[in-house]
C-alpha cells in the first residue's frame, strides 16, 4: 500500500514513517511539511497513492486545504486526519471535507495501524482501475 503522509513536524514525520513501514503493510511513497507541497505533490501523483495521512495544522496552509484537494479521488483512495485536536466543529468539519476517518496522535496511533492493515487487505482484493 502507497502511503502519502502530510506532517510539518520533522521529528514526528519521521517517527510515523519508520514505526508505520515496521507494524502495516505500506510503503510511504512521499511527504510534505505543508499545503502547497501537498497539493503539487497531489496534483502530480494523482493515481499513485492508497492512503493519505493528513495533519490539520501545518506551518504553511492546513490539513483542510489537503482533505479538499483528496475529494477528487478514486473509490480505493483513503485519506484519514492525525491530529492533536479534539474539539468537535474541528472533527466535524473533517469529516464534511471527506476524511475517512480521524485519529488522535496521542491515543488512536494503534487505531490507525489497524486502520492501515485493514485497508491494505482491502486493496488486496479488489481492482484498481484508473480512467
Amino acid at each position: 500500500m502507497s502511503v502519502f503522509l502530510v506532517e510539518d513536524i520533522a521529528a514526528i514525520r519521521d517517527s510515523l514513517i519508520e514505526g508505520m513501514e515496521e507494524l502495516a503493510p505500506l510503503q510511504f511513497v512521499g511527504q510534505a511539511g505543508g499545503e502547497t507541497a501537498a497539493r503539487q505533490w497531489f496534483d502530480a501523483n494523482h493515481d499513485n497513492w492508497d492512503l493519505a495521512i493528513v495533519d490539520l495544522f501545518l506551518a504553511e496552509g492546513s490539513g483542510f486545504g489537503v482533505l479538499k484537494v483528496c475529494q477528487a479521488r478514486h473509490p480505493w483512495q483513503k485519506v484519514v486526519v492525525l491530529t492533536s485536536h479534539s474539539q468537535k466543529n474541528i472533527l466535524d468539519h473533517c469529516w464534511d471535507l471527506g476524511a475517512d476517518e480521524v485519529f488522535h496522535k496521542a491515543a488512536d496511533v494503534d487505531k490507525l495501524v489497524d486502520f492501515c492493515r485493514a485497508h491494505a487487505q482491502h486493496l488486496a482484493t479488489i481492482p484498481r482501475t484508473v480512467q
